[in-house]
C-alpha cells in the first residue's frame, strides 16, 4: 500500500517549496480574482434598484420640477470639491439629527417622494434602508452618484448642472 507523505522507495517526501515562479503565478491569479471580485462587488452595489432607482438626468429634471425632494447626503468637503446638483439639498448623512432635518425639509411628510444622492451609490443605498426603517415610504435612489459608478456615468460626467453651498 502507498503512503502519499512517502516517496516510492519508502522515504519521507522533502516539504513542498514554493519556487519564485510559482509564487508569481499564484500572486497574479490572486490579484486577477481579487479585482474580478471587487469590481463585480461595486457593480452590484451600485446597480440600479428597480422601480426605486433613477438616473441623474431623472433626478434633476424632478428635483428641479418640484416632482421629488433631492438629498445630497455627501460631506461637506465633497459639495465643496464637485459641487452640489441643481435641485439638491445638501444634508451630510453624518448629522446625527439628519432624520429630523429630512422631515422638516418633507413637512414631515414620510410619504413624500426623496431621492438620494451621494458620491457613487453606496451611501444612498444604504440610507435608502436607513430612512425606510424610519418610516419613509417613497425612497428612490440615484445609484450613478455624482461620479458615476457600475450603474451609469455619474451626474457630473453627464454635465448637470452644480452649484457650490
Amino acid at each position: 500500500m502507498h503512503r502519499p507523505d512517502l516517496t516510492r522507495d519508502g522515504q519521507p517526501k522533502p516539504p513542498l517549496r514554493m519556487t519564485r515562479r510559482g509564487a508569481l503565478v499564484l500572486g497574479l491569479a490572486g490579484i486577477a480574482t481579487g479585482g474580478a471580485v471587487a469590481a463585480q462587488w461595486y457593480n452590484v452595489l451600485a446597480e440600479n434598484g428597480g422601480d426605486a432607482a433613477i438616473s441623474p438626468d431623472e433626478a434633476h429634471r424632478a428635483a428641479v420640477g418640484g416632482e421629488i425632494t433631492l438629498v445630497d447626503i455627501r460631506r461637506p468637503d465633497e459639495w465643496e470639491r464637485w459641487g452640489v446638483g441643481e435641485g439638491a439639498l445638501p444634508i451630510d448623512m453624518r448629522r446625527a439629527d439628519f432624520i429630523d432635518e429630512l422631515l422638516l425639509k418633507t413637512n414631515g411628510d414620510r410619504s413624500m417622494p426623496v431621492a438620494l444622492i451621494c458620491a457613487r451609490g453606496v451611501r444612498s443605498r444604504r440610507m435608502t434602508e436607513r430612512l425606510q426603517a424610519a418610516g419613509f415610504t417613497r425612497i428612490i435612489d440615484v445609484p450613478e452618484g455624482m461620479l458615476g459608478s457600475g450603474a451609469g456615468p455619474g451626474w457630473i460626467k453627464r454635465e448637470l448642472p452644480v452649484y457650490r453651498p
